[in-house]
């Protein structure tokens, strides 16, 4: 159960997780930011990475932020801890 992509979450789960709506999780799957997995009955399942992002997509928006620019900075910020993981790897490897 260490796996952060496992989508263990339901949509009401998650939602009382992070203290937001339903619609608000929706709304970042529309948006792009997040893609839950579905179950063979059609419900949207969401993982720990995925909950993380919601989070922080949160975050911004109680700050005020838009909804479609907190999900670009969040895809943005991903981006780049991820070139920066390649790179440390990449230095090690020498």
């Amino acid at each position: 159960m260490d796996d952060e992509d496992y989508p263990a979450y339901s949509m009401g789960r998650a939602s009382e997780i992070l203290g937001v709506t339903p619609a608000f999780l929706r709304a970042l799957g529309a948006a792009k930011l997040i893609e839950p997995l579905r179950s063979e009955g059609g419900h949207r399942r969401f993982s720990r990475y995925q909950l993380r992002l919601a989070q922080r997509a949160r975050e911004l928006v109680d700050n005020g932020t838009a909804l479609d620019s907190a999900c670009r900075i969040i895809i943005l910020e991903d981006q780049l801890a991820e070139a920066l993981r390649i790179n440390e790897q990449l230095k090690a490897d020498k």
